[in-house]
Order: C-alpha cells, then structure tokens, then sequence
C-alpha cells in the first residue's frame, strides 16, 4: 500500500472522501484550486501540496472534478500533475465525464507510464460524510485490488465491472437514473398534495413503500421543508449528466423516452437561471405547473443517513 495518497479536486464530495481516508488514518496530500477548500482539512491531518505537481511523488492520486475538460487540465495542462518529469504510479479518478473522454486520458496517462483506474461513486456529500458510498470502479483487475483498501476506507460497499471505461458507462446510467427517479418523485408528490394529502406525510409512506430507496430518503428533508440552499447538486450538473446518458444512448441505439423527458425538464430549470440551489427545486417548479404554491412545512425529517 502507499504511504501518501494524493487527492486533486475538493467540492463537496472530494472533501467528504478526503476525510473518511483521513479517518481511516491515511496520510492524504491534497491540493485544489481555490486553496481556501483545503484549508479546513489540516485539522483532520490532511497535507496542503502547494502544486498538482508536488502530489506526483504520491503513489496513489485521486482526482475529482467536474468535466473532462477540467481532468484534462489538471493532469496535462501547465503544472498538471503529469505534466513534470516526476509522476505517480497511479491515477484514480472519480469525475463523471465521458467513455470517450476517460478513454483518450487512459491512452495519455498509459503512454506515460501511468496506472489508470476509472472509480465513479453513489452518493452525495452527505453520504460521503456517513460512510454509505458506493463505488464503482473499472479498469486492470490486478490494479483495482492494489487501490480497493482505499476504497472500502470512503465506502460502504466496493465493486469492480470489468476493464476500460465500463465504469463510466455505469455511472452515465446511474445518474440518468438520478434524474429521472426525481422527475417523477416530484410530480407524484406534487399529485399527492395538490389532492389533500401533506407532503410530508405523503413522502414517508413512499421511503416505507417497496418504493422507497436511500436516494428517496435523503431527500425527504429538503423536499419536505423547501430548503434547496443546502445544495447536494446543481442542476447545471444534471443537465451534463443528462446529456451525457442522452449521448450514450444515442451511440448504443437504445431508445430513452423517460430519460428524454427529464432531460428537457432539467433543461427548463436551468433556463429559468436555477444556479447556486439544488436541483430538487424542481419540486416546487412542478407545482407552480400545477397551479400549485407550495410552502415549507417545517417537519423535522430523517435521512435515512444516521449511524
């Protein structure tokens, strides 16, 4: 195992994962590009590199950020991880961008030496911070098993899917999923109370159904009290995921008419200049559609996320 673990990219998840590594006592360099981020996790013991390149000593460097573009800039753009003489054995990456994409980085990296392991996650920052992720990874088989204790250290559960980038492929469709599994929570619900029944009410019969899910029940309490200033996800960045299931889609000749829907639904909420706010707002934008004003109920509700 590696002595030092690099980690490149502290949003909200990155800097969950860094601090379970950091709990399971870990020693974690990490460097982003507003340093501000990182420094909070000095007091968790993490190290604050003050380049990409002083982490390409590390065995081991995770990267999470938001585009293919952005994975590109920080391994091969001026200063990039790679972009020196030194470079790590291996990079892990848990961005949701392209097959493609992931694709033409492997060829980069490998020609240069470089181990790549595609490791797209399941779960927000708040799952993160619980423990319950799940991973997902694709890639060399011996490679994964060499990076998996890393893993189990972020996650509730660890799996592998086969080699090359199945891994993205599988995180495509999940976060079409993603979108489409809101699209119709928030009609149903806005269904619900538009006929009499409370919403909150309405919500913890569905996460007690065969229905309900951990996505379902972390999303309770924002859906419940309207508070979509605690932002899990952009919906900017469901409309890339989106976008990016739509693409897939196309390639493989797999017709998506519920995903196509959605799609367009997200598309309106980022029309309508929805930025900085979660993407459940959707809730209350499908009950304007409805002739609907929703309020905040202020019911204390679970997460479903407590140890």
């Amino acid at each position: 195992m590696a002595s030092t673990i690099g980690w490149i990219g502290l949003g909200r998840m990155g800097e969950a994962m860094v601090k379970r590594l950091l709990k399971a006592g870990h020693k974690v360099s990490v460097w982003n590009r507003t340093a501000a981020k990182a420094a909070p996790l000095l007091e968790y013991g993490a190290t604050i590199a003050g380049s990409k390149q002083e982490l390409a000593a590390c065995d081991v460097v995770f990267t999470m950020v938001s585009t293919t573009d952005d994975l590109k800039e920080v391994l091969f753009g001026e200063g990039g991880l790679v972009a020196g003489n030194t470079r790590p054995k291996v990079v892990v990456d848990s961005s949701s961008i392209s097959q493609e994409g992931s694709a033409e980085i492997r060829a980069r990296l490998e020609s240069l030496g470089v181990d790549y392991l595609c490791t797209p996650v399941s779960g927000n920052a708040k799952v993160a911070k619980a423990g319950k992720l799940l991973t997902v990874s694709s890639g060399p088989r011996a490679l994964y098993d060499k990076v998996e204790p890393y893993l189990q250290a972020m996650a509730r559960k660890v799996m592998w899917v086969g080699e090359g980038e199945l891994a993205r492929v599988w995180k495509i469709a999940h976060n079409t999923m993603f979108g489409v599994i809101i699209q119709n929570l928030c009609e149903i619900t806005v269904l619900a109370e538009k006929a009499g029944i409370p919403r909150h009410v309405f919500l913890e019969s569905i996460n007690d159904s065969v229905l309900g899910s951990m996505y379902t029940k972390y999303k309770t309490p924002m859906l419940t009290n309207l508070s979509f200033d605690q932002v899990t996800f952009t919906p900017k960045l469901l409309l890339k995921d989106m976008d990016l299931g739509m693409a897939a889609a196309k390639a493989y000749g797999v017709a998506m008419p519920s995903a196509a829907a959605t799609r367009e639904s997200v598309s309106r909420l980022v029309g309508r200049g929805h930025d900085n706010i979660d993407f459940a707002v959707l809730l209350t934008e499908t009950a304007k559609d409805a002739g609907l004003e929703m309020k905040p109920e202020n019911v204390k509700m679970s997460d479903g996320l407590e140890s």
